[in-house]
């Protein structure tokens, strides 16, 4: 649990960090802090002397406290052997393992990791960059948050990069940060999985995406894509979009691909955007009392654990997961020893199962 002293010294830093407080604001007397802060004068001193050793605060004798030019300070290589991981999940599907990955790396490099995760929320975002940033972490490692959206915390951003903080992403990246990224080739992964299903003879195939991050919009430029060899199928096939918010209660997307299925020309394979979808859209369809595949053949994306383990196996893309986080945290090791770092696309590794393909066409493939 945090001390009075660490209550008024991190929430002042957090003030200057997020912009509350700018470069040459004066801060609140010593008086408005102790009533804002409910402590004693020497808590407040000893906290603003604190952020003046650190160049977030000068005083002017007789005038009271300014916010220093921080962001042109250099930032001291920190003590701190320890590297921070943002992801938008941890404990679930394909995290734990690029976790474990990252972790693998960096402990036999003599680090430690912070993680900390978003659960794909903007405001979760922010107060983990602002508790990482305030931490002194030697580097980062994250996820962006909604990649496909303006990001409210790239301020935050900026200041990491003025800051001097190694980072590196991993899975998207915001546009307009040029920050390294590790990312799968989604456009060209999900244009070959539909290519497949138009190879088993399949003209009417539902698309289903997620928009609002960099991974959903560039699988359903894939899908788009696959039709270009087939242009004429394209009329008879479809797509639904859906958004991060839509998951807290997948039975939304779930009525919505149900409502296809029952309607006249109801599509005869599903694409969609990554396995845990497609493991619930394969329960729903079986309570329909379609067959897998004869009637309806179904690809998700990631090669989640349980994707081999389902009846039928679960025909997809494999996402590198481990190796990705041993990538990610090697690249991130040698940016902070003062090497460049670089980008990793990690090209297309269909895998294809009984989902989508009788078993002996499987194995062939």
């Amino acid at each position: 649990m945090d001390t009075k002293y660490d209550v008024v010294k991190k929430g002042l830093r957090n003030d200057i960090i997020s912009g509350k407080f700018a470069i040459g604001d004066k801060l609140p007397t010593e008086a408005q802090l102790t009533k804002q802060y409910n402590v004693s004068r020497y808590t407040v001193r000893r906290a603003t002397a604190g952020l003046e050793q650190e160049h977030y605060l000068y005083r002017i004798q007789g005038d009271g406290m300014y916010v220093n030019d921080w962001e042109k300070t250099p930032a001291a290589k920190t003590e701190n052997k320890v590297i921070g991981v943002v992801t938008t999940h941890l404990a679930d599907y394909i995290f734990p393992e690029i976790i474990s990955g990252i972790d693998q790396v960096v402990s036999d490099a003599g680090y430690a990791v912070f993680i900390s995760n978003t659960h794909n929320t903007f405001d979760r975002e922010r107060r983990s960059l602002l508790r990482i940033i305030e931490s002194g972490v030697s580097g980062l490692i994250i996820e962006p948050t909604m990649s496909a959206l303006p990001n409210p915390n790239k301020d935050l951003y900026d200041q990491i990069k003025q800051l001097n903080i190694p980072t590196v992403f991993i899975n998207s990246k915001y546009e307009d940060l040029d920050f390294n990224c590790l990312a799968v080739n989604d456009i060209e992964s999900e244009a070959q999985l539909v290519q497949h299903l138009i190879k088993q003879g399949h003209k009417r195939i539902l698309g289903v995406f997620k928009v609002d991050d960099i991974q959903g919009a560039h699988r359903m430029q894939g899908f788009y894509k696959a039709f270009q060899t087939k242009p004429d199928y394209a009329l008879d096939s479809n797509i639904i979009m859906y958004q991060s918010n839509d998951e807290e209660n997948n039975a939304l997307i779930l009525n919505k691909i149900e409502t296809y299925l029952e309607s006249a020309n109801a599509p005869t394979a599903l694409a969609l955007y990554n396995d845990s979808l497609a493991i619930q859209t394969i329960d729903l369809v079986k309570s329909l009392g379609f067959r897998i595949p004869e009637d309806i053949a179904i690809v998700g994306f990631d090669d989640y654990g349980l994707s081999t383990y389902m009846t039928p196996s679960l025909t997809t893309n494999r996402h590198p997961k481990r190796k990705m986080g041993r990538d990610a945290a090697q690249i991130l090791l040698n940016i902070i020893d003062g090497q460049p770092g670089h980008d990793v696309i990690y090209e297309p590794d269909i895998i294809i199962r009984n989902s989508s393909s009788s078993a002996d066409i499987a194995n062939e493939e």
